[in-house]
């Protein structure tokens, strides 16, 4: 099957090539996206679209939690906060509250952005080993 759309194509393409830290990246970008649709179906009193996109959010921090190495401590953490934002999601849906959004919207912006600065870190650690090699 042909893909038409050149965006389409774009999108399957990066996600295809995307390192695992990356993919990280992009699903809390998404998480804060689908955000956003909710808390716009919240105001618009549109219960279908807010409980589809909030139920998306939720397979997003499931979909997290099952990828985290539990080995470290740092996971554990993380799994504790996400079962967390879990919880409130399932809150934010049966109460259409958007305070709670917003709040679940605070801590995946935390997340992306930490995990943004350390992909960067990253790769600068990767580029200074790789300075001195031609």
């Amino acid at each position: 099957m042909a893909i038409n759309n050149p965006y389409t194509a774009y999108q399957n393409n990066s996600v295809n090539t995307a390192s695992p830290g990356e993919l990280t990246l992009m699903l809390y970008n998404g998480s804060l996206k689908f955000i956003h649709l909710a808390k716009k179906a919240i105001e618009d009193k549109n219960i279908e679209l807010r409980n589809t996109n909030i139920q998306k959010i939720q397979a997003i921090i499931q979909e997290l939690m099952v990828t985290l190495n539990t080995d470290l401590e740092i996971s554990q953490n993380l799994m504790s906060l996400y079962d967390y934002v879990n919880h409130r999601l399932t809150e934010a849906n049966i109460k259409n509250d958007v305070a709670i959004l917003e709040e679940v919207e605070g801590l995946i912006s935390e997340f992306r952005d930490t995990w943004k600065e350390v992909i960067q870190l990253n790769r600068q650690k990767q580029h200074a080993g790789q300075g001195g090699k031609a």
